[in-house]
């Protein structure tokens, strides 16, 4: 078993999923269906049309029925700005555009944020979990996320993100 978007417990009030649990879009935010319990997880997620957005991991105290999410997200947002539970941390040092492939690699130390498979600064540290995949979007953006088949290769030692039972 795969994580996922789809648990209407896990989604924003106005947030739509759909191509099976693939794709954002509405208003708000949506959470996978599971936390990230591996050393080492990775997904990403495909802008297939830009807007406001988020892309990042998030604990199930951030409030996802509006978007930008602010408190208890950790991640990238559409202007290039990287946030770590509601403050800007800097600017990400490689432009992202309608598109591009964003990953995530998270090793419960930092998050790394992957474009078109490259690696981009800043890192984020001190992550407060437990944590779960959470994207968010507004004005008519569009994400994809993938939790296996990556378009670009995980970085060394990273995988899909496994269901708990999995672990064992």
């Amino acid at each position: 078993m795969l994580a996922q978007f789809g648990n209407t417990i896990c989604l924003g009030k106005d947030v739509v999923i759909l191509k099976e649990g693939e794709r954002i879009c509405g208003t708000g935010g949506a959470f996978s269906t599971v936390p990230i319990v591996q050393n080492k997880a990775y997904f990403q997620v495909d802008i297939q049309q830009t807007g406001v957005w988020g892309i990042g991991l998030g604990n199930r105290q951030a409030q996802i029925d509006s978007a930008p999410i602010e408190k208890y997200f950790w991640g990238l947002r559409e202007s290039g700005q990287v946030f770590a539970d509601g403050q800007c941390i800097g600017q990400l040092n490689k432009a992202v555009d309608e598109g591009d492939s964003i990953g995530i690699a998270y090793d419960h130390i930092e998050m790394k944020i992957y474009v078109n498979g490259e690696e981009a600064e800043p890192k984020i540290t001190g992550v407060k979990g437990p944590v779960y995949p959470l994207l968010y979007v507004d004005d008519s953006a569009i994400l994809d996320i993938k939790f296996k088949n990556f378009s670009y290769t995980p970085p060394s030692g990273f995988d899909e993100i496994l269901v708990e039972q999995t672990l064992l």
